[in-house]
């Protein structure tokens, strides 16, 4: 709970939420960037682009996921 409390107050106290979150952003893209071009052989354009659209892939899958785990939970039939 203190650790919570804690972040909270650190967020109260940001200014920037964007430049304090880039570098995460960042290593997030790279990674996808290294997982679509392990050998480096893209041009930035293109390893960007399929980075960007492998980084959408992985989200739908979570929240496809998501969505059949929370039909289960609630014994609906969104499970399929």
């Amino acid at each position: 709970m203190r650790a919570r409390a804690a972040a909270h107050v650190s967020w109260s106290r940001t200014t920037d939420r964007a430049a304090r979150t880039a570098p995460a952003r960042k290593a997030a893209l790279d990674r996808f960037e290294r997982m679509v071009d392990p050998d480096g052989v893209l041009d930035d354009e293109a390893r960007r682009k399929q980075a960007l659209a492998a980084k959408r892939a992985y989200f739908q899958q979570l929240a496809y996921r998501s969505s059949r785990a929370r039909g289960r939970s609630h014994g609906g039939a969104a499970g399929g």
